[in-house]
C-alpha cells in the first residue's frame, strides 16, 4: 500500500531497466488495485498491474516487468508488449494500453500523485 504521504519507494529502489516496485492503490470503490513503478530512460513511470488483454498481473516474477532486452514492459502470461514510458501497446495481444498512474520523484523518493487513474 502507498504510504499516507504518497510515498511508493525510495528513488534508489528503481534502477533503469531493472526490477520494478509493486504497490497497491485504492480504486473508486475502495478496492485494492495492484500497481507497479519502474524506471526507464532515467524516468519513473507507474501503472496498474493489469494486462489490457486478459486482466492478469504482468510480472512473471515479483517485480520483473521488462522483457529480456529491457526495451518493453511484457505480460508474462500472453507476451503482450507495452511501451514503458506511455503504456501503449507495442506488440502482441494487448487489447489496449496500460492504465498509467501519475508519479513524481522528489527528495530521493517516488510519490503517487492522487489525481486518479489515466489511460
Amino acid at each position: 500500500m502507498v504510504e499516507p504521504d504518497g510515498l511508493i519507494c525510495s528513488s534508489a529502489a528503481l534502477v533503469d531497466g531493472g526490477n520494478g516496485v509493486r504497490f497497491t492503490v485504492r480504486g473508486a470503490e475502495g478496492a485494492a488495485i495492484p500497481a507497479f513503478a519502474i524506471r526507464h530512460a532515467h524516468q519513473v513511470h507507474a501503472y496498474v498491474n493489469r494486462c489490457a488483454h486478459r486482466g492478469v498481473e504482468l510480472d512473471w516474477d515479483a517485480g520483473r516487468f521488462f522483457d529480456l532486452e529491457r526495451r518493453y514492459v511484457i505480460c508474462a502470461t500472453h507476451g503482450a508488449l507495452y511501451d514503458p514510458a506511455t503504456g501503449a501497446c507495442r506488440g502482441g495481444p494487448c487489447g489496449g494500453g496500460l492504465v498509467k498512474l501519475e508519479v513524481i520523484e522528489k527528495n530521493d523518493g517516488v510519490y503517487l500523485v492522487p489525481t486518479g487513474l489515466h489511460r
